[in-house]
C-alpha cells in the first residue's frame, strides 16, 4: 500500500511541474493602440494571428506571440478618412506591412510580482527590427490583459517622427504609441 501511495504521489509531483500550455483564442482575443500627436489622437485595433502562454506549477514562465500587421485598423474614423488612414498606417514610411506582414513578441524574462501579476520583458520584432519591452501582465483562468508602451522610431517607423525629421511643429506624431492588450484562451 505504501508503494502506491507513494507512487501516486510522485505521478501528481510530476504532473505539477510540467509546463501547461494555454494557446489564445485569436478572434476572441484584441489589441487596441492609440497613437498620439501634437494636435490629438487616434485610436485603432490590430488583430492576433496566434499566440500562447506557457505555465509550469500554475506560474507564467514563457509567452509567444504573431500579430497580423496587414489588419492594422482604425476606429476613431469612418468614411474616406478612415481609409487614407488605414492605407498610411500599412506604408513603408509607417509599417510596411507588404514587406512586413506580422509582428511578433517573445517572451525573454517573466517574474513574479505577486499572485497572477508578472513583469515580462519580450522582445518585439515589428518591420524586422527586434528591441526589449518590459510590461506588466496579469493573468486569470481565462485570459491575460497588458498595457504596452512602444516607441516607433526604434522600428524605424519615421512618418512625423522628431526623432527623424528633427522639429515638426504642430505636425509632430508621437514616438510612443500605447498598446492595450486582451488575451483570451
Amino acid at each position: 500500500m505504501k508503494k502506491i501511495a507513494l507512487l501516486l504521489i510522485a505521478l501528481v509531483t510530476v504532473q505539477a511541474t510540467q509546463a501547461q500550455l494555454k494557446k489564445i483564442k485569436p478572434l476572441a482575443s484584441s489589441i487596441q493602440w492609440t497613437g498620439k500627436k501634437v494636435t490629438g489622437q487616434h485610436e485603432g485595433t490590430i488583430n492576433f494571428l496566434d499566440g500562447f502562454l506557457t505555465f509550469k506549477s500554475n506560474k507564467l514562465v514563457a509567452g509567444t506571440f504573431t500579430v497580423d500587421m496587414k489588419s492594422i485598423s482604425t476606429t476613431d474614423l469612418t468614411g474616406e478618412y478612415k481609409d487614407k488612414l488605414d492605407g498610411h498606417l500599412k506604408a513603408d514610411d509607417f509599417f510596411g506591412v507588404e514587406k512586413f506582414p506580422t509582428a511578433t513578441l517573445l517572451f525573454k524574462k517573466v517574474t513574479p510580482v505577486k499572485a497572477n501579476t508578472y513583469t515580462v520583458v519580450a522582445d518585439l520584432t515589428i518591420k524586422g527590427k527586434m528591441n526589449p519591452v518590459t510590461f506588466t501582465l496579469v493573468t486569470s483562468a481565462t485570459g491575460a490583459t497588458a498595457d504596452v508602451k512602444i516607441n516607433r522610431a526604434k522600428y524605424d517607423v519615421q512618418y512625423g517622427s522628431e526623432t527623424f525629421l528633427g522639429s515638426l511643429g504642430d505636425k509632430a506624431i508621437y514616438d510612443d504609441f500605447d498598446l492595450k492588450i486582451k488575451l483570451v484562451y
